[in-house]
Order: structure tokens, then C-alpha cells, then sequence
């Protein structure tokens, strides 16, 4: 099952696990797949303290970063730094969303954070703010792969961490966006299904990898989109895909920093149980249903904002129902696929990957047996 990307990469299986934790991205890279650590949430400084404690715990195992730098956003081309952009963009966040998010959490009870303490409003949403991650990242020989979460990369961006001899790849709800990403020179394409969890598109898996496979050949495409099984890479792998990016699965393992309230709502959700919403970051993402998604639907209700003037509203409440996750299941921020259906157990790591590639060979085997044989 290795394919040629697990070759170029020294990767033992293909599997690529996309997360937020670095004791789960440590682990998969561990175990034989290849870990890539979510930086979106992280300032280049606690981003580089991650990454050099996955350094010191993943061996001589390679690794992968996701960033995010939308195709749109507010503020795209602005020669501001980071401080004075954030300045400009609360200035076009009407004070009635703030009102609006601020009453939903109140009305639930969730507390507010203590005093002195505030949240990050402006992440690594932009090219600005996403500049200072990749040159931390490009100081760290056992990062192999920068993947980009929303839309084609900057040119300049690919040809910087190409220039290291680092893969570049980019993920894409459609082939129209595929198309983009290899024409600006991509070294891998990641087809995410709408049934996946975080920012997706609206075309399913099962119709999506094959035509971004045919569209932009002989490019290596990831699949992804709602996996968590064995026999879903075995069907990527059977159309032509190289290997499955995989995201929610990792929500539930042992080595997962997901506080207990909200990991047991995953544990208790159905694949009936997610909805893509603008409400928490301005562009549609997979998570469960509740009432603060619901909320944001309400035709007399403040609609959600562009990226990343939404999060600038939502930022807060991102912090508060993380730190009172017990308090907040029921507006809280989820974001997972409808492989949430599956994810009824917590396992660690190892456990997963190995499950993932026994429930490959046996699809494989099950495909052999029922081949015709000459007599």
C-alpha cells in the first residue's frame, strides 16, 4: 500500500492526519502515517514551541504544517502588519454581532473568561498573518509537507517552502479549485468531500475524488472528505488517489486535547448530527448541530460575516466554550464530519492506524477472492 508519495515523503503507510493537537500529529507520524499539525490557532511563537516538541517526540519521523490563506478574504493585499490590519478589520465588524454572539452565550450560561485574559481575534486567516508561521515552520528539517487549508497558495509562498525542498499541497472542494492549484504549481492536491468536518465543499467524496484524479493528473491527489475507515482508502487508492487525508477520526483518540464535554458529544453524535455553517468562521464548515448554529439561521438574526471578520466575532466564544466545554455543549464550536457516526469509542493512536490498514488489506483480499480465476 505504499504509494509513490508515501516513497518521496519515507512514510510507511498513506495516511495523513490532519489535527490541532501535536501529541496526535507525533503519534501518527510515529505509528507510520504522517502527522500535520493545524497552525491556524497558534502564533508563530506557541507555533514554534509546538513544533519543536513534536521534534524531540516523533523520531526521525517526518511531519506535515497546515496553514490557512484563503483564496478571499478581508483585507486580502493589505501591506498593513499583522497589529495594524486586526485595527482595520474590527473597524468594519458591526457592534451588533458582537451584541448578538455575546447574548447567545449568556443566555446559555457559559462564564466569561477571567479578567486580563482575551482571546486572539485575527488567526492565521490571512497571508499576513500566516507569513511569520511558515518561516517558523521552515526552521523545523523534520517538517516535510505545508499544506494550505483554504484555497491556492500564494506563489510566492509555494516557491518559498519549495525552495527547501519541502512538499507543498492544498486542499479543494471542487475541480475548478484543483485546476488552480496545480496550474500555480502544487506538488500534491488534497480532494476534500463535503462530508468531511471544518471548511468544505458541497460535492461528495465519492464523486469528487474521482474527477479532481482525472482533472489534474499525473499530480499525486489526497482523498479526503468523511474518512475513517480501511475500505475507504482502499477505494481512493482503487481510483487513483495516492493516499486519504483524514481529520475527524483523531477528535476521539487517546492522545487527542479535546476537553471530555466535548469529546463526549462526538462520541454520542450520528453522521445525521453535523451541518456545514457560516457562523463561526464566515466560510461554510462541517460541525455538529446546536443551538448557536441555529441561531445564526434565524432570518431576524445578525447574518455571519466574511472571513475573517466572522471569527473576530466569534473568537471569544471559541475561547469560552473550549475552557467551559462542560457548560457549552449546547453552543459550542464542534467542527467534525458525518464520519462522526463511527466515532463511538476512544482508542489511542496506534490502535487506529492499525485498524485503518488491517480493514484495507481485508477489502483488498475481499476484492481478490471475488475476481474470476481461469480453471
Amino acid at each position: 500500500m505504499r504509494t509513490p508519495l508515501c516513497e518521496r515523503l519515507g512514510i510507511e503507510f498513506p495516511i495523513f492526519a490532519f489535527t490541532h493537537c501535536r501529541d496526535v500529529a507525533a503519534a501518527v507520524s510515529a505509528a507510520g502515517g504522517l502527522g500535520v499539525l493545524g497552525a491556524v490557532g497558534f502564533s508563530a511563537e506557541q507555533l514554534e514551541i509546538e513544533m519543536k516538541w513534536i521534534d524531540e517526540h516523533v523520531g526521525d519521523k517526518p511531519y506535515g504544517v497546515d496553514i490557512v490563506i484563503p483564496g478571499k478574504y478581508e483585507g486580502k493585499g493589505s501591506d498593513l502588519d499583522a497589529s495594524d490590519l486586526e485595527a482595520k478589520l474590527k473597524e468594519l465588524v458591526p457592534p451588533g454581532h458582537r451584541e448578538f454572539a455575546k447574548r447567545l452565550l449568556a443566555e446559555h450560561g457559559v462564564p466569561e473568561l477571567p479578567t486580563g485574559e482575551h482571546a486572539r481575534e485575527l488567526l492565521g486567516w490571512t497571508a499576513t498573518t500566516a507569513g511569520p508561521q511558515i518561516e517558523a515552520i521552515l526552521k523545523h528539517p523534520k517538517v516535510k509537507v505545508v499544506a494550505n487549508a483554504l484555497g491556492t497558495p500564494p506563489a510566492d509562498v509555494i516557491r518559498q517552502i519549495q525552495a527547501t525542498g519541502r512538499l507543498v499541497g492544498a486542499l479543494c472542494g471542487s475541480v475548478k479549485h484543483a485546476v488552480a492549484h496545480k496550474e500555480a504549481g502544487v506538488d500534491f492536491v488534497i480532494a476534500q468531500g463535503g462530508e468531511g468536518g471544518g471548511h468544505t465543499g458541497d460535492v461528495g467524496s465519492i464523486v469528487l475524488w474521482p474527477q479532481v484524479i482525472d482533472a489534474v493528473s499525473p499530480l499525486p491527489v489526497l482523498a479526503a472528505g468523511g474518512v475513517g475507515d480501511g475500505r475507504q482508502m482502499a477505494a481512493a487508492l482503487m481510483m487513483g488517489a495516492q493516499g486519504v487525508w483524514t481529520g475527524s477520526l483523531w477528535l476521539t483518540v487517546e492522545e487527542a486535547e479535546v476537553p471530555p464535554a466535548q469529546q463526549e458529544s462526538l462520541l454520542r453524535a450520528t453522521s445525521h448530527d453535523t451541518v456545514r455553517s457560516r457562523s463561526w468562521t464566515g466560510k461554510p464548515c462541517r460541525m455538529l448541530r446546536n443551538d448557536w448554529t441555529e441561531a445564526w439561521e434565524q432570518p431576524d438574526n445578525p447574518k455571519p460575516l466574511g472571513m475573517p471578520l466572522q471569527f473576530m466575532v466569534t473568537a471569544d466564544a471559541v475561547a469560552r466554550t473550549h475552557r467551559y466545554a462542560a457548560k457549552a455543549q449546547s453552543v459550542a464550536f464542534n467542527p467534525v464530519g458525518q464520519i462522526v457516526g463511527v466515532m463511538n469509542e476512544v482508542r489511542p493512536v496506534r490502535e487506529v492506524i492499525v485498524q485503518l490498514v488491517e480493514q484495507y488489506l481485508d477489502a483488498v483480499e475481499r476484492f481478490e477472492r471475488i475476481q474470476p480465476h481461469d480453471a
